[in-house]
């Protein structure tokens, strides 16, 4: 049998994506990136963990907001916003299962950038142009005000300002750098955050779950 994408060499894996056998070149080629792989795919999880495991550390003009310093007391002391960003973009995930990896980066990257311009004084919003990652823009921002609101009637003052929302956004945008792989369609950092939240709770809880990297 010959592979049905490359129509040259032996069909020699199943490819639960396309149904049928592919060669183990185009399976390696087209791996979330012409091919919408399920994360159930043995192939998928074998090369995963081998991007894991031969992952380097990003340089330093790699990461991202590098002015932006975050600690692990950070993380602990404001876990609930941390853990309600990714539980907000597990729900979205639920709803738009065509959501990737991009998706999320482009909309918390449009969303931390907003927050960076609260320092100045004066808030500039640019939410991204592709609609999916405008609609998670969205739903994130508002989980965002619910949570600021929510703090401040508890507390008469809000407790979480601008900058550690900042904090955890780019957070959450190193966590996505560390666990994805670049491809056009992974969801390697969307598996992750599944991960965290096996059950996906409605409720967010006060102790972080989405641990340091």
């Amino acid at each position: 049998m010959v592979c049905t994408i490359c129509e040259k060499r032996p069909a020699k894996r199943w490819c639960p994506a396309k149904g049928e056998r592919i060669c183990a070149v185009c399976c390696g080629t087209h791996r979330e990136v012409t091919i919408d792989c399920p994360a159930d795919c043995a192939y998928l999880q074998q090369a995963r963990r081998y991007d894991a495991e031969h992952k380097l550390p990003p340089a330093a003009d790699e990461i991202v907001f590098p002015d932006v310093q975050i600690t692990p007391a950070m993380v602990r002391e404001h876990g609930d916003v941390l853990n309600g960003i990714g539980l907000a973009v597990l729900k979205f995930a639920r709803e738009y299962r065509e959501l990737n990896d991009a998706d999320v980066v482009a909309a918390v990257t449009a969303l931390a950038e907003g927050y960076r311009t609260l320092a100045s004084g004066i808030y500039y919003e640019k939410p991204p142009q592709a609609p999916l990652p405008q609609a998670l823009y969205v739903a994130v921002g508002n989980f965002l005000n619910e949570a600021k609101a929510q703090h401040a009637e508890r507390s008469g003052f809000s407790s979480v300002k601008d900058g550690d929302v900042l904090r955890m956004l780019v957070f959450v945008l190193r966590l996505a750098r560390l666990h994805t792989n670049g491809r056009s369609r992974s969801r390697a950092f969307l598996d992750f955050l599944r991960a965290q939240f096996p059950s996906t709770p409605e409720t967010v809880a006060d102790a972080p779950r989405i641990i340091m990297p």
